[in-house]
């Protein structure tokens, strides 16, 4: 696995090695012992995956402690811009972002650590989005701000006009005003 760092400390890009022949593909989406191997030790106790149309944006999301959450995120189908922000107090790229997109055809996967925040816009109809998890959903400890806050200045792939947001999503706080780790 080739491991890029993305100039936010401990925010990284992983690309799987990929065996392709006439009959397709195979590759490991995660090997623990590959993870150790590069000083990665983490142990993930829950996937999810959800499915959605173009222009769905979901985030910024995060949880709090003690039930904050590391994610391994990558794209099983279609394509997504995903974007993480450092929330950690202590850090030197507090509120700093990050975004790469993730497609179905580059394998491309986004290790996110604890004190993130996450989220993703849908590039593609019909996307299948997977993440591993370190740390168990706890509802109590949810935590979130705005995709659309202006003040973040993120360069989008799509107009924010065809965003589709839940109205949890709609009504977050802005990332000023939203909990801090």
């Amino acid at each position: 696995m080739k491991i890029t760092e993305t100039g936010i400390q401990d925010l990284l890009v992983i690309e799987p090695n990929i065996f392709e022949d006439e009959r397709g593909y195979f590759f490991e989406s995660f090997n623990d012992a590959s993870f150790r191997k590069n000083n990665l030790n983490m142990l993930f106790v829950q996937d999810n995956e959800s499915k959605s149309k173009k222009g769905v944006a979901r985030g910024f999301h995060y949880q709090l402690p003690p039930y904050a959450q590391a994610k391994l995120v990558r794209v099983i189908k279609g394509s997504v811009q995903d974007v993480a922000i450092d929330m950690r107090p202590d850090s030197p790229t507090q509120g700093q972002h990050f975004s790469i997109v993730l497609s179905a055809e580059n394998k491309k996967q986004f290790l996110i650590p604890r004190g993130f925040a996450h989220a993703f816009l849908v590039l593609e109809d019909d996307t299948i989005f997977s993440y591993k998890c370190d740390n168990f959903y706890s509802k109590e400890s949810e935590a979130g701000f705005n995709i659309l806050d202006s003040d973040l200045s993120i360069k989008w792939e799509l107009e924010t006009e065809l965003f589709i947001l839940s109205e949890k999503d709609k009504s977050l706080a802005t990332y000023k005003e939203a909990k801090q780790f």
